[in-house]
Order: structure tokens, then sequence, then C-alpha cells
């Protein structure tokens, strides 16, 4: 059974740091495609960063590029997302997503959310 489950969210100033927690069970990171995807109140969900473990490669939003990265703990099944100089906008919920077809690109899956599962999300608010 896939299951994803983010943490991590919280309150935090403009220009400061968070870290996102994804634990994901019945896959193996290796072989599976990882998004990071949010959405605001009244926006269009935006992929944020995904990533392709077996081919080592990365799509970023230019929204994040620069500011976000992705890491993964295979030991613990955890994906992190760490986001550094935040805006106010990025405020949004988080979720993490997971794609595990072969022939799915990380366009498709960042731009086209063509995900299998999906995790329940977590709220980031960026204010002073």
């Amino acid at each position: 059974q896939v299951q994803l489950v983010e943490s991590g969210g919280g309150l935090v100033q403009p220009g400061g740091s968070l870290r996102l927690s994804c634990v994901v069970s019945g896959f193996t990171l290796e072989h599976s495609k990882i998004g990071w995807f949010r959405q605001a109140p009244g926006k269009k969900r935006e992929g944020v960063l995904c990533i392709n473990w077996s081919e080592n490669s990365t799509y970023y939003a230019e929204s994040v590029r620069g500011r976000f990265t992705v890491s993964a703990d295979s030991a613990k099944n955890t994906v992190y997302l760490q986001m550094n100089s935040l805006k106010p906008e990025d405020t949004a919920v988080y979720n993490c997503a997971v794609d595990l077809t072969e022939q799915t690109t990380l366009r498709d899956v960042c731009e086209l959310y063509e995900v299998d599962y999906w995790g329940q999300g977590t709220q980031v608010t960026v204010s002073s």
C-alpha cells in the first residue's frame, strides 16, 4: 500500500527557512519520481520541484529555483524539501506525490500533475 505523509509545515517569517518531510511507504525511492506541489487559496496548483531518482534529474519551478532543494534519506524512506529565503508568496499547502510510471517525464509530473499517489499536505505560512 502506497502512502506519503508530509510534515514540517508551519509559520515562518519572510527570509526564513523550513524543511518539509515526506515519509513514503509501499515503494522504493530509487524507482520513483517524487514531486512537491503547492496550492494557495484561490490559485492554481503549482509543481514546485520534481525529481527522478533513477536518473538523478530535477525539475524546478522558476519561482523557487535557487531557494528550494530536495534530498532524501533512503534508510528513513523520507524525502525532504528544504525551503530557504521564504517569501510571503510561498504561502500554500504543500503536498508531496509520487509517480511510479516509467514512461512519465518530470515535466509530466510537475506541469501536468501526472502522479499516482498524493500525500495529505502540510500548511506553510510565510508572514511577519
